[in-house]
């Protein structure tokens, strides 16, 4: 049985005697922030200059976009930013912006803007992007926004900037959730949390004094799939973000786990063990309840992930003597192949959003860190240096990868881009921090 499964086991059976104490709550704000270190970037990254914003609130009270956009863009390790002191202008319109003073000051790109209030609540974030080798505009754009979601306008026109100089979406604008531990055994806390990408403006969604484990998105990031304990026993729920609306779908006898949802948001694969003990993948229907067995081996399957076509599944086993990942047709569920070579011990599946590639945990020596196997050649890459990196989460444009890790003995969340240049640190003030899992594109 893998190392993730066992735990799994472990923790249904020994909680079946232990009371619980257990709050919903809808979007409380969180008590533990996480705080972005950058700890590795590329090596030659591109200089920009972000001007503070023209602003049109009260001034005792302003929003720094531009701040917001400075620490996105140099939290991707992509970008080096100018620094405010050494400015010698501060335009906000690309028409006052001098690019060739602007060049000689080391920038390749200057980002200008402002904030207005054409009427009541409704506030513009406007922004220009000027290449200062050409002296041209490159683009501008608008977003609306209110007074609750200025900070997510900002992460909008990161996003903007992002995607015109790299050419690919940025993922600032999304959001991750995670577990929050306080505590030590047997008083542990339990926190499920949605952050913004960037750790910041945490809410609190579920809190319970036993674990709260395998959250998972639906496809439009409304929902959340999580495996719960406040019954004594394992029991899967899904519970909207925004309300905290939530309902039990499965607690069926032994083990309840690892939920993932369809690409289309009606079904879970779920791992279940039923009276016998053995765990298998199974699919159940969200408007039905319909169950539909997917694997049937008398070895341990877990752990589902769905292609982004929603035709297979990707899922943790145990069947040639040691933890590999397998793919299956759903149509056909006898047709499965294996996935992963090389290692003794690859386990946890993840499928980029363009299907191409799969991020997992493997073994290197004694050491356990995150993978990514390139689905058509085959080719592994180690990117993670720790000694138990685990639960790896695509971001949605897939360019980088969140996952677990450790920072000595404490659990805290760790980013690393596909390609292994640039790593992140998103590290609690409270607590530790574990399994990650990183939101949608807003629809």
């Amino acid at each position: 049985m893998n190392r993730l499964s066992r735990q799994l086991v472990q923790r249904a059976f020994s909680l079946g005697l232990i009371a619980v104490a257990l709050l919903a709550a809808p979007l409380q704000p969180a008590r533990a922030d996480l705080q972005i270190l950058i700890t590795k970037g590329v090596t030659d990254p591109i200089p920009i200059a972000i001007v503070p914003f023209a602003h049109a609130l009260p001034p005792d009270g302003p929003f720094d976009v531009a701040a917001v956009v400075q620490h996105d863009l140099e939290g991707s390790g992509r970008f080096r930013a100018m620094q405010r002191r050494t400015m010698q202008s501060n335009p906000t319109r690309a028409s006052e912006v001098e690019a060739a003073d602007w060049k000689a000051s080391g920038n390749d790109y200057v980002v200008v803007g402002r904030v207005s209030v054409p009427s009541s609540n409704v506030i513009d974030v406007e922004c220009d992007l000027i290449n200062t080798q050409t002296g041209t505009l490159v683009a501008s754009q608008k977003f609306i926004a209110n007074s609750t979601s200025v900070r997510n306008a900002s992460h909008q026109i990161s996003d903007f900037v992002y995607e015109k100089i790299l050419g690919v979406r940025g993922a600032f604008a999304t959001r991750i959730a995670y577990i929050s531990v306080q505590g030590q055994a047997p008083a542990q806390h339990y926190q499920l949390i949605v952050a913004d990408a960037d750790g910041e403006n945490p809410k609190v969604i579920l809190e319970s004094t036993q674990p709260i484990m395998s959250p998972a998105w639906s496809p439009d990031g409304s929902w959340l799939a999580y495996v719960s304990f406040e019954n004594k026993v394992s029991g899967i729920y899904v519970q909207t973000v925004r309300t905290g609306e939530r309902r039990l779908v499965s607690a069926r006898v032994g083990v309840n786990g690892a939920p993932a949802f369809s690409p289309e948001g009606q079904r879970l694969a779920l791992t279940l063990s039923g009276s016998g003990g053995n765990l298998d993948v199974w699919l159940l229907d969200l408007n039905t309840q319909a169950l539909t067995r997917l694997t049937d081996d008398p070895s341990v399957d877990t752990e589902a992930a769905w292609s982004p076509d929603g035709k297979s599944v990707y899922f943790t086993s145990d069947r040639a003597g040691g933890p590999q990942i397998y793919k299956l047709d759903v149509a056909q569920h006898s047709r499965v192949e294996r996935i992963t070579f090389g290692s003794g011990y690859n386990a946890r599946p993840r499928v980029s959003p363009d299907g191409k590639k799969i991020a997992f945990v493997t073994r290197e020596g004694s050491a356990y860190r995150i993978g990514v196997q390139d689905l058509a050649s085959g080719t592994v890459s180690v990117l993670s240096r720790g000694n138990l990196d685990e639960s790896p989460s695509f971001a949605p444009n897939g360019a980088s990868i969140i996952y677990a890790g450790r920072d000595g003995e404490v659990g805290t969340l760790q980013i690393v881009s596909v390609d292994g240049l640039v790593t992140q640190r998103l590290k609690s003030d409270q607590g530790e921090v574990r399994e990650p899992v990183w939101g949608p594109f807003a629809h």
